[in-house]
């Protein structure tokens, strides 16, 4: 065909500035524009050429086509359209025939036979009908997707494109270029050479040009978390950017910061649920952009995303998620994965039956084009947003997710995974499925319940439980799983608990279930069913130690209600008079407990019954009850290193769960211990699970270990975190219970500290109300009558604090160890004054001076210091005081540190800058003669090398040992160590 010359040339118009940020598919988009322009004005001279756009789905291939076509149109060329469609790809030169709209004088696809016109193949004739359409005007011949057209118009747009040169048409055509799971066909480009077509690739938008078009749809002031979450939504994708912002208009039509900005509420969230994008047009763009990637590339997303979702599942944290993703394999964290040379892609691929490479290169390409990112943690692939991931699940069938996750747990057993990474898909299969699944979510719990992911464990017990198994095996997954809800859900295990006992046969099994069932009723405010569970259980005469653990176990119920707690302890009584041999060590140890609580045992007396109960023969199923008690008495009694062996034992040689009800006694007992010794940093550190995490909600209910940690807070100076913590719980509406008594009294002495002595009184006399409602009148559980007459002193109300004080003293010394004894003897010398005061307040020093009570010694000390001072003696004071500030000092009892920092002053004893204790109070003789002790060096030695006397040394040494609180000459290296770190 001959080349159109002579013809006059269009001027080609300046093209105008883009329509602004909405119009997304020309946004960034000049240098295919300006291409577009040059070929235009080449062909228009003369001059054709094939453009090429090969662009990923979304993102704007179309628009740069139509803007090509409205381009040529300006240039006075005529404009030709086609656009080839997946289900056209089948008919020969669909494609073609939609271009070129043949008339039917040509004939027909094999009509090429010698009696036809012209005698030409059917592919020539439709040759030789664009020529026709170029001989008259310039043309511009617009294809859109050339990759789903048939194979012949294929051919036909390659071979034409050849003999574009010296022709006045410009062919621009769309292709998809984008890295899918099944290879593609090669495009048209590739057999053509480089003359004749000029290929652009179309990027994604950049991050500055997506927020400019996420802030001219929703507005400039669009919030930046808004903006961020459209941008990782969209992925730099004009289709689904563009599809995300007309949902986002609908659902907000007033914008996002319109609620904020009228002052009615804070800017709402960018939703992260498909379901609250109500016209849906994000969800269809994603599913378009699946099908256009193919089955094979769907099938991985769809996978990719639900391995994702899965490692969300219901929990706190990710420790607490089952079936998480880590960062080589697809497994929860701390899970053992398939090992060296598997990653997670060949997982993937291997799930999903695909190629690896492909599955390899294809998340490759969509991290690159912002689809997907890379954990930060894990380096696992995960979809850039949560919209995201949800529109490519969406309307993909419940049961079609349960089969992957079946074979993803299948296979991951076959590759050696950890339990828990097998588990994790399981969760989500359908029940009854293989009849290794139970074991599988079993072994999972364990292992879960092990590492102290309780929430993980009780996911797996719970989905356990759908599938069938033997009643005796249903029966411990309930209990177990009751186990793990006692101290976190609302129910407390309780409806577990109680189907297991049902389904209990056996005497044996039926009686522990009954325990564990009747704990959790107890510790919810209900003694009254835990002891009808008991009772139930029916006539055990012919089972004598089952019969003794349900009387054992009542006793301990009994303790929440000071009713029923007589009642048990009088029956108990009567029964050991009546039928001595009927009683056990350990009902015997509670009925020691009872005594020794209601003020009629000595300490020597109590001691000296329970010991020989240690050593007596009892049941193994007895053993702990015994070792609760007697744990308690040991600690009431003054004997710390009797109740910590005695706990360790407890704990370390009997599996106890903590339904048992000795395992809460047992963890009291320790931590009873800690705060007698004055140990208040192991005491904070022990009870740090019942503080409340930051933004968490305050928690109520009254316990033990809550009680010492309010006081372990005063007394290290940290009066504020205690009032936060007691701000929770509500006495009123709390369960009554021998442990609200112990919270009563921390409550009080907080209130004391921060100068609320009315307050305190309240809350001392109320907790001494329900502690002689359940027959406790000594002091060894809560001194509430010494700490109620410091409130009545401190608010003048001398005649009060006298009778309290008194009162208390005569209990002491029933008990009589030095504990009960110094502070009862401290507080009514306080409450007596004058020269007896003084006679008392010296006793008790006395008493307590050269015991490791010096958590007591320390308020004697001040006590008779302050009394001293008052007396006009204040030389014979400031040794006792400054003793009571280096010995607060170094226990770390900040509060009683700063009582006798004031009584020094008060006694006219000058401020000290340095401290009492610790490496910074050493003097530079002492720090020179310790250094040389810390290496080594013997007494003489040390004398030899600073020509000092012998005795000289040991003084500084003994001084030092003091200061840095330590008895034995090997801790000298590991204190002046770790003060010279403090120091740094």
């Amino acid at each position: 065909m001959r080349v159109l010359t002579g013809q006059p040339r269009p001027a080609v118009p300046a093209r105008k500035p883009g329509p602004g940020p909405a119009s997304a598919g020309l946004l960034e988009r000049e240098s295919a524009l300006d291409l577009l322009a040059a070929e235009a004005e080449r062909a228009v001279a003369g001059s054709g050429r094939l453009v090429l756009l090969r662009a990923p789905t979304g993102t704007g291939r179309s628009a740069l086509l139509e803007a090509a076509a409205e381009l040529g149109a300006d240039l006075g060329m005529r404009v030709l359209r086609a656009h080839a469609t997946a289900e056209s790809s089948g008919m020969p030169f669909a494609l073609v025939t939609q271009l070129l709209d043949p008339p039917r004088a040509l004939g027909a696809l094999h009509d090429d036979t010698p009696g036809t016109p012209h005698h030409l193949g059917y592919p020539s004739r439709l040759w030789q009908l664009l020529c026709g359409y170029a001989a008259k005007s310039p043309l511009l011949v617009a294809v859109d997707d050339a990759h789903l057209a048939d194979e012949a118009s294929r051919r036909w747009l390659t071979e034409g494109a050849r003999r574009l040169t010296g022709m006045p048409v410009l062919m621009v055509v769309t292709e998809r270029g984008q890295y899918d799971i099944a290879p593609p066909s090669p495009g048209l480009a590739y057999s053509l050479p480089p003359g004749v077509v000029r290929m652009h690739p179309v990027a994604p938008l950049s991050r500055p040009a997506a927020e400019e078009l996420v802030r001219g749809a929703l507005g400039p002031d669009t919030g930046d978390t808004w903006v961020d979450g459209c941008v990782r939504a969209g992925a730099g994708n004009p289709l689904l950017l563009r599809a995300l912002l007309d949902d986002l208009r609908a659902v907000f039509p007033h914008g996002a910061r319109a609620g904020a900005a009228d002052g009615c509420g804070p800017e709402p969230g960018l939703p992260e649920n498909c379901a609250e994008l109500y016209p849906g047009a994000f969800v269809a763009a994603v599913s378009w952009w699946l099908r256009s990637a193919g089955p094979e590339s769907t099938a991985v997303a769809r996978a990719l995303a639900e391995l994702e979702d899965s490692a969300r599942c219901d929990g706190r944290k990710d420790e607490e998620e089952p079936g998480g993703v880590s960062a080589r394999r697809p497994g929860p964290p701390g899970q053992d994965g398939p090992g060296p040379g598997h990653d997670f892609g060949d997982f993937l691929s291997e799930l999903t039956r695909a190629d690896p490479d492909r599955v390899g290169g294809w998340i490759t390409t969509l991290i690159r084009l912002g689809l997907l990112r890379r954990d930060p943690g894990t380096g696992v692939p995960r979809f850039a947003h949560p919209l995201l991931r949800g529109a490519v699940l969406d309307g993909w069938p419940r049961s079609h997710r349960q089969a992957l996750h079946l074979r993803a747990a299948e296979l991951r057993q076959r590759r050696g995974d950890g339990v828990e990474a097998v588990a994790g898909h399981l969760l989500r299969t359908t029940p009854g499925t293989t009849a290794r699944v139970a074991k599988t979510l079993l072994d999972a719990a364990a292992d879960a319940s092990r590492a102290g992911r309780t929430a993980a464990a009780a996911h797996y017990l719970r989905r356990a439980l759908d599938e069938p198994m033997p009643r005796e095996r249903r029966a411990a997954v309930l209990t177990g799983l009751g186990e793990l809800e006692f101290a976190t859900s609302r129910t407390g295990g309780i409806p577990r608990l109680a189907e297991a006992l049902r389904l209990q046969e056996r005497p044996r099994d039926r009686v522990l279930a009954a325990v564990s069932l009747g704990n959790a009723l107890a510790h919810r405010g209900k003694p009254h069913a835990a002891l009808d569970v008991m009772r139930e259980l029916g006539s055990l005469d012919g089972e004598p130690v089952l019969a003794r653990t349900i009387q054992t176990a009542s006793a301990f119920f009994s303790d929440h209600d000071p009713e029923i707690r007589r009642a048990v302890y009088t029956r108990l009584s009567e029964r050991a008079e009546h039928s001595p041999e009927w009683i056990s060590p350990a009902l015997r140890a509670l009925l020691v407990r009872y005594e020794a609580s209601a003020g009629l045992l000595s300490a020597e007396s109590a001691m000296r019954q329970i010991r020989p109960l240690l050593t007596a023969p009892e049941d193994p199923l007895l053993v702990p009850y015994l070792l609760g008690t007697a744990a308690s008495v040991a600690q009431w009694a003054d004997a710390p290193d009797d109740a910590e062996r005695i706990i360790r034992t407890g704990l370390a040689e009997h599996w106890l769960s903590p339904l048992h009800p000795v395992h809460r006694s047992l963890l009291d007992a320790r931590v009873d211990t800690a705060a007698a010794r004055g140990h208040y940093r192991w005491v904070l550190e022990e009870t740090a699970g019942v503080a409340p995490a930051p933004g968490d909600a305050p928690r109520t209910g009254a316990s033990t270990f809550l009680a010492h940690r309010v006081i372990a807070l005063v007394e290290c100076g940290r009066p504020a975190e205690a009032q936060r913590l007691v701000a929770g719980v509500d006495v009123r509406e709390a369960r009554d219970s021998w442990e609200q008594n112990r919270f009563l009294y921390a409550r009080g002495v907080l209130r004391a500290s921060v100068g609320d002595p009315a307050g305190a009184l309240d809350d001392f006399r109320e907790c001494g109300r329900r502690q002689l409602g359940r027959d406790v009148e000594s002091p060894v559980v809560t001194p509430w009558r010494s700490a109620a007459a410091e409130c009545h002193l401190l608010l003048g109300e001398m005649p009060e604090a006298l009778e309290l004080a008194e009162e208390e003293s005569r209990y002491a010394a029933i008990w009589d160890t030095p504990r009960v004894r110094g502070r009862a003897l401290r507080v009514l010398g306080a409450a007596t004054g004058g020269r007896r005061g003084l006679e008392l307040t010296a006793e008790a020093v006395g008493i307590l001076r050269g015991t490791s009570l010096d958590i007591e010694l320390v308020p004697a000390l001040i006590t008779h210091g302050l009394q001293l001072t008052a007396a006009g003696q204040p030389r014979s004071a400031r040794p006792l005081l400054r003793e009571a500030a280096v010995t607060a000092e170094r226990l770390g009892a900040v509060r009683l540190s700063g009582s006798a920092e004031t009584a020094l002053r008060a006694s006219g004893a000058r401020r000290r800058n340095a401290p009492l204790t610790g490496s910074g109070s050493l003097t530079a003789s002492e720090r020179r003669i310790a250094a040389l002790a810390a290496e080594g060096r013997t007494n003489a030695e040390i004398s030899e090398l600073l020509h000092l006397a012998r005795r000289t040394v040991e003084t500084h040494l003994t001084s030092t040992y003091r200061k840095l609180g330590i008895r034995r000459r090997v801790h000298l290296p590991a204190a002046l160590n770790s003060g010279t770190q403090e120091a740094g």
